[in-house]
């Protein structure tokens, strides 16, 4: 992931320095950093968190992250801002990320775009992580894929000194 890409991955997560409860009700911390499923302890929840071990976390989810692409994607090269934008998708939805990326192996970057696009909703979880309740549309979700799926959107460009 290059540093470009570490930066929207940060912006997308956001960053925060204790436990909190997330849009789906799992106790978080860091940069998007799962603690567990279900909602925070009263004891965890506000409780600070240390920047190495925000970095640590965030270090081995970006690594996670790469190898679910590279996984996933074995059959056809990736933009740089495609590769970014599929680690960050699958730093925040690891299981959905092998079958949204698929289609990239045959070139199909518009199926790709779709697939990403579609995962906007977030399910809350009570205190055993059980779900609880219908899937509810995230608009925050909705603006984060977008921004993920347009580098598959985009014409791919001639190699310098190709001919046109």
């Amino acid at each position: 992931m290059s540093t470009e890409g570490q930066r929207a991955l940060q912006h997308n997560e956001g960053l925060r320095r204790v436990y909190y409860n997330d849009s789906a009700n799992n106790c978080t911390f860091g940069i998007g950093t799962l603690a567990h499923m279900g909602p925070c302890t009263a004891r965890e929840l506000g409780q600070p968190v240390p920047d190495p071990v925000i970095q640590a976390r965030l270090g081995a989810g970006v690594r996670r992250a790469e190898q679910i692409v590279r996984d996933a994607v074995p059959d056809h090269t990736l933009t740089q801002a495609q590769f970014d934008a599929a680690v960050s998708f699958a730093y925040n939805m690891p299981g959905g990320a092998r079958a949204a990326l698929n289609p990239a192996n045959r070139g199909d970057m518009v199926a790709v775009a779709r697939n990403i696009n579609a995962y906007v909703y977030v399910h809350a979880h009570d205190a055993r992580g059980h779900p609880v309740g219908p899937p509810r549309r995230s608009d925050g979700l909705v603006d984060r894929r977008r921004r993920e799926a347009a580098p598959f959107l985009v014409p791919p460009q001639p190699a310098l000194g190709a001919a046109p």
